[in-house]
């Protein structure tokens, strides 16, 4: 769903899509939202490039995108205690979005595993193999963090390791139905 166009009071940080790199969007910056999946907002500026702004930015945008990145798709109850629900971390894991693509990074089949393990100490280790739908996109560590992050804040949850392996490779076979109807292809 694409936005209008707004222009920016205050120079914000963000993240140049697909390279990753960070940069300063000036103030005055003409930006059009393209999507606002998973608590963060994917704009373009007139002349098509992509840039990933952090919800804490968000309010950069209006308070309408501000109120969006805000309320995440899946609740999150951060806590190293409680009952833990394996459920749970795919549904985080299903509030993650691929900064050019508006599908979940689930949906998309770029989580290979995601195992649970009970530690002595109490709580649970949760490991997580994932890709990316290419190898030399320089978003693979942003979208590991906010694997990371979002698990990490479930309860029960005391570590959470994410793994970006590169074998088998993705390809669009891996998608699963509602992907391909989400972006038309069924």
């Amino acid at each position: 769903m694409r936005g209008a166009m707004t222009v920016i009071e205050r120079d914000v940080d963000a993240m140049l899509i697909p390279s990753g790199d960070k940069v300063l969007l000036p103030a005055g910056s003409e930006l059009t939202v393209v999507q606002t999946l998973g608590g963060n907002v994917t704009v373009q500026d007139p002349y098509g490039q992509l840039f990933r702004i952090d919800e804490k930015n968000a309010d950069v945008l209006g308070e309408e995108y501000a109120a969006k990145a805000k309320a995440p798709d899946a609740e999150v109850t951060p806590g190293e205690f409680g009952e833990f629900k394996e459920e749970q971390v795919w549904e985080q894991l299903r509030t993650v979005y691929d900064p050019e693509i508006p599908v979940n990074i689930v949906e998309l089949g770029l989580v290979y595993t995601c195992k649970a393990t009970p530690l002595e100490e109490g709580g649970q280790r949760v490991d997580i193999e994932m890709t990316l739908t290419a190898p030399g996109c320089g978003m693979g560590q942003v979208l590991v963090e906010d694997v990371r992050s979002k698990v990490s804040a479930l309860p029960g949850v005391k570590e959470a390791h994410v793994e970006l392996v590169w074998e088998p490779q993705w390809d669009q076979s891996r998608m699963t139905d509602v992907a391909r109807l989400q972006l038309g292809w069924m």
